[in-house]
């Protein structure tokens, strides 16, 4: 069989084929080598790295871990459902452990230690994240639970008006095409970052781990390859505007979604009509002639970038993106653009715009809070040719390299008819593929199930940092009832990181642990989180005034975001191993009670005998066993909290339980007792317990 040539055993003997090779010193963090390496040159410094050969280290991770995990008989370069041959439509996310990467900032590190992250050091060796070296933190995320890797866009994207050094992930400059900074100059320069990506999928799927990617519809890059062949999918404005160029203002309303109570005080605005007054139709249908000799010519000799050419020819340029929020006080998203789902204006912007417009008078394509807004705004013509583009984006990857789920990005904006054809096409592939919808509210999880979601991303990184008003709780007791699951994440990449926050590391620890047994919900862990990174890899959402300013002024990465600029997370941060040994312990009793935390009928709430302290408590009962989660949720002072059994006791139908300590965040924790129903235990700050309960006399149904 040609199994034995798959990706990522050609991968293998690459490495092997260079194992003898003189190397110069080659730095990683202990933390990367969780599985217990044992080279010969393996050497320990007293700060925390290691010194290994590279080639070895690498080929030994997959022949002496992953691969011993491998069955001969199975395919893994398919998705992972068809190998377990169970149906379930895409809902085994409910019971998956999912982290959250960006690549090329997890596996960075400094290897040559001349205080720089090269993207090729002097040794010829990449010092930003890769495909490769990501082989080597699949052993840390087996340890940590993960059954699913959710990858930040790992696409081609514009270094064209980039923010930081890199650019940001998401201004994707062309769907089909991976970045060649996740390259490695490991394996040569004839085995590609295609075939480095479908041997980190495989491996995945080997230790159990399913692939997610980032899809991004909505947007594109400004300087996008697709502008070259197809300009009329985009909107453009005359050069000469793009000094002033920013979203219009709309005085007579204040911070509001575009609904269509709005929609004509948008359209009474003079700021809008200035706005309006800059866009012009696209070059090609300017004049047709003219963009055909300058597409060829550019075609034949690609040098510079193609924007120029036309703004300097035609004197226009693709418009920048902005929020759909009216009066959003972001400025333009200089980096990306949006696409032209519809070639004509929306149904209802065309009413308004002929109560303002003279008799005849046509105005181009606009980018405005409506236009933008395609799930409550359509036109009459679709773009066909681009949404079949847009539909063929996951079946390629599907295809390929046998990813099994997609988060939507911006999903909510899309025009349902697009969101259709996009779930139809992957899931004609893959039954069991799996969508996330990047709706932040809690509330719209029966609307995004409607629209064929099998989870939301949720409130969760929002409301689970904020114990103080008791979000935490009302996040956790209300996530029983929703119709999806929902992302159990106390931070995700557009958020502060928990360590940032009011607690610290006691509030990390504290949510990290509290994730993984929340009713209806999927624990979420973002990269870092486990060594306690402080800096956030963006500022996109619930911004924290000095969140660029968080690190030492003399950290080299000080003042940067990973998610535009080089960056290595802080993998030698003290307390990283009693941390990871905590989350194993709560991973175990996870993974010994999964069942009976995916059955909702089993949610018990159990509450505090006093109100309004911080303190929560939980359970899951099934037969004569009930598993109890109790918490002190505030992570700056001990707590002494009672408990009321009674519900549980009822759910039991008994009055006599045995009681047996599962697990503990603190090392040394203080006995509870158990009395008439009650329970009452001296808490630690931020400290978790969890109980078996036993009917006495009885046996457990798991």
């Amino acid at each position: 069989m040609a199994k034995q040539y798959t990706p990522l055993i050609r991968l293998l003997y690459r490495l092997k084929n260079k194992l003898h090779e003189s190397v110069a010193p080659y730095y990683i963090p202990d933390f990367w080598n969780t599985w217990g390496y044992q080279g010969e040159e393996l050497k320990t410094l007293d700060n925390g790295e290691l010194i290994v050969n590279p080639y070895r280290f690498y080929h030994d991770v997959i022949e002496t871990y992953i691969l011993k995990e491998r069955n001969p008989d199975l395919d893994y370069t398919k998705p992972y459902q068809q190998l377990l041959g169970t149906q379930t439509g895409g809902d085994w996310i409910r019971g998956a452990t999912v982290y959250s990467m960006l690549v090329r900032a997890s596996s960075a590190w400094d290897h040559d230690k001349n205080g720089e992250l090269d993207l090729l050091n002097g040794e010829g060796f990449k010092e930003t994240g890769t495909f490769v070296k990501t082989l080597a933190l699949l052993p840390l995320l087996k340890r940590l639970g993960v059954t699913a890797l959710y990858l930040l866009p790992v696409t081609l994207y514009s270094e064209r008006d980039k923010k930081g050094e890199l650019g940001s992930v998401y201004g994707v400059k062309n769907f089909f095409a991976f970045d060649p900074h996740l390259k490695d100059p490991i394996t040569g320069d004839d085995f590609t970052v295609e075939e480095e990506f479908a041997a980190l999928v495989e491996a995945c799927h080997i230790l159990g781990i399913r692939v997610l990617i980032d899809f991004i519809p909505r947007t594109n890059a400004i300087e996008s390859d697709f502008v070259i062949d197809h300009p009329e999918w985009f909107y453009w404005i005359k050069s000469e505007h793009i000094e002033d160029y920013r979203p219009p203002r709309v005085p007579s309303v204040g911070f509001t979604a575009p609904t269509k109570d709005v929609l004509p005080k948008i359209y009474e605005s003079e700021e809008v009509w200035e706005h309006i007054r800059k866009f012009t139709y696209d070059p090609k249908t300017l004049d047709p002639d003219k963009y055909e000799r300058l597409r060829q010519q550019y075609k034949a000799n690609p040098q510079g970038y193609f924007s120029d050419l036309i703004k300097r020819e035609f004197k226009v340029q693709v418009a920048p993106a902005f929020a759909d929020m009216v009066n959003d006080p972001q400025p333009p998203w200089t980096d990306i653009t949006f696409f032209r789902l519809y070639l004509d204006h929306p149904v209802e912007s065309e009413q308004e715009l002929r109560k303002h417009l003279k008799e005849g008078e046509t105005v181009p394509p606009y980018i405005l809070y409506d236009t933008i807004k395609c799930n409550l705004y359509q036109g009459r013509i679709p773009n066909k040719e681009l949404w079949e583009t847009l539909s063929d984006v996951i079946p390629y990857y599907q295809r390929h390299f046998g990813i099994d789920g997609a988060r939507i990005d911006m999903g909510h904006a899309l025009p349902k008819e697009l969101l259709d054809l996009i779930m139809k096409k992957a899931r004609a592939i893959d039954p069991e593929f799996t969508f996330i919808a990047e709706e932040l509210s809690n509330q719209h999880a029966a609307d995004a199930k409607d629209k064929g979601y099998n989870i939301i991303v949720g409130s969760g990184a929002f409301d689970i940092p904020r114990y103080e008003t008791f979000n935490l709780h009302q996040f956790i007791l209300s996530a029983h009832d929703l119709p999806l699951p929902v992302f159990a994440s106390g931070e995700t990449h557009d958020t502060p990181r928990l360590v940032s926050r009011k607690g610290g590391r006691a509030l990390s620890k504290l949510v990290t642990i509290l994730n993984y047994f929340i009713p209806n919900a999927v624990p979420f862990i973002n990269s870092g989180q486990e060594v306690f990174e402080i800096a956030p890899i963006n500022t996109g959402l619930d911004v924290q005034e000095n969140a660029r300013e968080l690190l030492a002024p003399d950290d080299p990465f000080y003042g940067k975001l990973a998610l535009f600029d080089k960056y290595a997370f802080h993998y030698l941060n003290d307390g990283r191993w009693e941390f990871l040994e905590q989350i194993e312990g709560a991973v175990a009793v996870r993974k010994a009670y999964l069942n009976l935390l995916l059955d909702r009928k089993a949610f018990v709430p159990v509450p505090l005998t006093e109100e309004n302290v911080q303190g929560i408590g939980w359970s899951y009962t099934d037969g004569d066993l009930a598993l109890l989660i109790v918490a002190n949720t505030d992570p700056t002072k001990d707590n002494q909290l009672t408990f009321n059994l009674s519900p549980v006791f009822e759910r039991l139908n008994t009055d006599e339980v045995d009681v047996q300590r599962l697990y503990s965040l603190d090392s040394n924790p203080d006995s509870a007792i158990v009395f008439d129903h009650h329970f009452s235990l001296n808490f630690r700050p931020g400290e978790v317990q969890i109980y078996k309960l036993q009917k006495k006399g009885g046996s457990s149904c798991l």
